[in-house]
């Protein structure tokens, strides 16, 4: 790994390829595994210095630096990654792979079926939270790291963290959960709920198997569109748009989108269609609906009372998708386990997007402060 003016990483994306059955939790199985990865840093003498960095929904494997060939192309949390950023590649090997079911090289429904040489589409089995973990966990030993030093991650990428912890406390000497919950709200579910109806109701859905003509654009789009409002808080929606009008200076007197908000939603869902699958978002939010530590682990308390890691624990004061309460909770309980947990608030008027956001914020010295 090399990076340029000590800054810039220059990464690449590999591609982990395993021929072995791999079992999940349904109780169906994948007869081979991919997985989509990238490095940063190198693996220690000691193998004591592996990062994993979890990636949120829709986003990949490329969370820092960027490629020879695209030098535009940074990755997403590419302010914490680096030589001597919080996360620092001098010092760590920082590992983030794309997630089981997504559509940025890991295994997921867009990928060829080897028994049909067909997309899988909806044949794909469903998943859950704890198989993208252990997708993870063949990429861990296929890299030859014993153990992780830290494992890192916002919203869905911080269920996954929990996970980790929980199921594999032996593996995991820290654990940093951002803007995430163990479990999604009856509010939660719902807004996921429509996102996925709009999906199967666009007519070029076809029961999922679009990949050969026209794409569900129409109902992704609306999909991204519902999701994009609740990663926002009203706040920064009223400073950015409030009832601004775009492209008139008076009202159209129609259905036609005119206000600022409208067409920035409008603009998100558009160019989401252009880079993510329709069936991976409707796998990765029914995993994310089927995630709930206390019902699977008979209680919170008993799933946090399984963890060995000290926790950060991170929420954000304007995050109404997965509100403080949520972290709080979280927090009482490995309390009451007698585990090592910090826990911050940070202000912010960014909601939930703040873990992205805020990389450039206080969030950088916190994880500076926690990682020193």
């Amino acid at each position: 790994m090399t990076h340029t003016d000590n800054t810039k990483l220059i990464t690449e994306l590999k591609i982990l390829k395993s021929e072995k059955e791999f079992s999940l939790e349904g109780g169906n199985t994948l007869p081979e595994l991919e997985v989509a990865y990238e490095t940063y840093g190198q693996l220690n003498e000691n193998k004591d210095n592996a990062v994993l960095v979890i990636h949120a929904l829709t986003m990949s494997a490329h969370a820092a630096g960027c490629y020879e060939n695209d030098p535009q192309n940074s990755g997403w949390w590419d302010d914490l990654i680096g030589p001597g950023k919080p996360l620092d590649t001098d010092r760590f090997f920082i590992v983030c792979s794309n997630n089981l079911g997504s559509c940025y090289g890991t295994s997921g429904p867009k990928s060829i079926n080897p028994t049909i040489n067909k997309p899988y589409a909806m044949d794909f089995p469903i998943i859950t939270i704890f198989d993208m973990v252990n997708a993870q966990k063949v990429l861990m030993e296929h890299l030859g790291v014993p153990f992780w030093h830290t494992v890192i991650g916002g919203s869905q990428g911080g269920m996954e963290v929990l996970e980790w912890a929980i199921a594999y406390p032996e593996l995991v000497k820290n654990a940093v959960p951002i803007a995430t919950t163990h479990r999604l709200s009856a509010q939660n579910l719902a807004f996921d709920a429509v996102a996925r109806t709009a999906i199967m109701e666009d007519n070029n859905w076809n029961e999922g198997n679009y990949y050969d003509s026209n794409l569900p654009a129409s109902g992704l789009s609306v999909a991204r569109m519902i999701a994009h409002i609740t990663y926002l808080s009203e706040q920064s929606m009223h400073e950015r748009f409030g009832r601004q009008l775009r492209h008139t200076d008076k009202y159209n007197w129609d259905f036609s989108p005119e206000f600022a908000v409208e067409t920035y939603l409008e603009y998100k869902g558009d160019s989401f269609v252009k880079r993510f699958d329709a069936n991976s978002y409707l796998y990765l939010t029914k995993a994310m609906a089927y995630f709930d530590l206390g019902e699977k682990y008979g209680s919170l308390f008993n799933a946090m009372q399984r963890t060995k890691a000290r926790f950060l624990i991170l929420s954000f004061n304007s995050d109404w998708l997965f509100p403080t309460a949520q972290s709080k909770e979280m927090v009482s309980e490995l309390r009451k386990s007698g585990k090592d947990v910090s826990f911050l608030e940070i202000d912010t008027k960014y909601g939930h997007d703040a873990f992205l956001l805020e990389a450039t914020g206080p969030m950088t010295d916190i994880l500076r402060g926690f990682f020193k």
